[in-house]
């Protein structure tokens, strides 16, 4: 009786070491490369547009062969850049007032945030069509919302590389600064509430 106690036990204590093991050789961890990777952000106006850069201050991405299981994304908000405007007087002023709680209120929230709650994949027509779609929760100005959207996510080797676009309605995150959604009579001075992001990522394990 004794020795059959013994033979369950060590069977139930085998299948959960190779259970264990199956699933967490599964998964694997990738970090992101933020120096390699980029995020594009693009405003427009009525009477045009300005763009520039941000930088990640930190990101995880953990991949189960056809599944993210989970990602998580920090981003700087103090790096914001400018690229379009050539005078340093009018890009300083632009960057200036991007920072201010006009619009992010970088002092009082230097970091944005994204954590993904869901992804499924698809498949794409085209080779360079998404083949995931991603929805999570994005945290700006300390507020959080749900999006959604598309992404192309390739596997080479002990890399992942990743390109994203994404439309952000501003006013969900209380930026409402020259939105003629809560403004009247701003003519030609009306900024659009969506703004677009364009990632380029890449990780590695």
């Amino acid at each position: 009786m004794k020795n059959v106690f013994i033979s369950k036990f060590f069977v139930l204590v085998l299948f959960a070491f190779v259970f264990h093991s199956l699933n967490s050789s599964a998964a694997d961890t990738y970090n992101l490369d933020i120096k390699k990777s980029k995020i594009k952000w693009i405003g427009k106006k009525f009477l045009g547009s300005h763009w520039g850069w941000v930088k990640f201050k930190s990101g995880t991405l953990v991949f189960d062969e056809n599944r993210i299981v989970s990602a998580e994304f920090e981003v700087d908000m103090n790096s914001i850049e400018n690229e379009d405007l050539k005078d340093p007087a009018a890009k300083n002023k632009l960057i200036g007032h991007l920072k201010s709680d006009d619009f992010f209120s970088v002092a009082k929230f230097p970091i944005a945030k994204f954590v993904l709650t869901h992804s499924t994949p698809l498949q794409p027509e085209k080779p360079n069509d998404p083949n995931f779609a991603i929805t999570g929760k994005m945290t700006i100005k300390g507020i959080t919302q749900t999006i959604s959207f598309p992404a192309k996510i390739n596997i080479e080797n002990d890399k992942i590389k990743a390109k994203v676009k994404i439309e952000i309605d501003r006013t969900k995150f209380d930026i409402r600064f020259g939105s003629g959604s809560f403004f009247e009579n701003l003519g030609d001075n009306v900024i659009y509430d969506n703004f677009t992001l364009e990632l380029n990522l890449t990780f590695t394990k």
